[in-house]
């Protein structure tokens, strides 16, 4: 199995898999000429993709999915409640799926799993390799993080963790209250720390690239999440990569065995 992340951030969230002949896309959340572009980086057209799997109905998530599979003919798949929340899905056909559910798309089983944010039916997506058993992670846009998410996702082979913001950024941020609040409620975003504690409880000998994921651009840096992660993880038995995924330029690929990156990818190796 190979993953991308096309981009992460508040304008825009798309996870490229690819396994065994099949590629999905775990949300896709920018203008369609911006993911063709990031798609052209990496060598794949978007023809080439099966299905898009939307994880809830933020502008951030959606923005490229009914563009998209108008243009290019992707499946979508969506919850019944995100079908009805995103208007740009509302014309769209959308094979509908539940908020714990198991389906296939091509060589791919996919569970999604409930996650705690201020959308109608936010899920998390894992996605299992039907060829060689490799799986995926894709966790964010989540305040907290309960039981049934973790053991969804623990001994996962790669896993997207939101890492949001740094707490004492926050507080001294440029937001007003309510929004500081929103953000770092059980509702909201995680912070760096509470993504490392949940990565710490969930890591096993399996478990080789971890993916920072939905970075604030005002509230966080790439060395305070990569740093806190990297500390958390030095008392586990983690031994794979860290790195933290850009908003504006795609990185990958990550594979369950080895991963290439170029130089311009800040990667921590513990």
């Amino acid at each position: 199995m190979k993953l991308w992340v096309l981009g992460s951030g508040s304008r825009g969230n798309a996870v490229l898999l690819e396994s065994g002949g099949t590629r999905i896309l775990i949300d896709a959340g920018f203008p369609c000429n911006v993911i063709a572009e990031r798609l052209q980086g990496i060598d794949v057209e978007p023809e080439s993709i099966e299905a898009v799997v939307v994880t809830h109905e933020h502008h951030d998530h959606v923005r490229g999915v009914g563009s998209g599979s108008r243009k290019w003919g992707w499946q979508i798949y969506a919850t019944a409640g995100t079908r009805v929340a995103a208007k740009s899905l509302r014309a769209a056909t959308v094979n509908t799926v539940g908020r714990s559910a198991c389906f296939n798309i091509g060589d791919f089983d996919l569970t999604t799993a409930p996650v705690a944010h201020d959308a109608v039916e936010p899920v998390a997506i894992v996605a299992v390799s039907r060829s060689t058993g490799a799986s995926a992670g894709v966790v964010y846009d989540l305040g907290c993080v309960n039981h049934g998410l973790r053991e969804c996702i623990r001994g996962v082979d790669m896993l997207v963790m939101e890492s949001n913001h740094d707490e004492i950024m926050l507080q001294r941020g440029p937001y007003p209250m309510s929004l500081r609040a929103r953000i770092g409620g059980r509702n909201g975003h995680l912070s760096n720390k509470d993504s490392a504690e949940t990565v710490a409880s969930v890591a096993r000998g399996g478990l080789r690239h971890v993916i920072l994921a939905h970075l604030s651009e005002w509230c966080n840096e790439p060395t305070l999440a990569l740093g806190t992660m990297r500390d958390r993880l030095g008392r586990t038995s983690f031994r794979g990569k860290i790195t933290a995924a850009p908003q504006d330029s795609a990185i990958g690929p990550f594979m369950a065995a080895m991963v290439s990156r170029s130089s311009s990818q800040l990667t921590l190796n513990l």
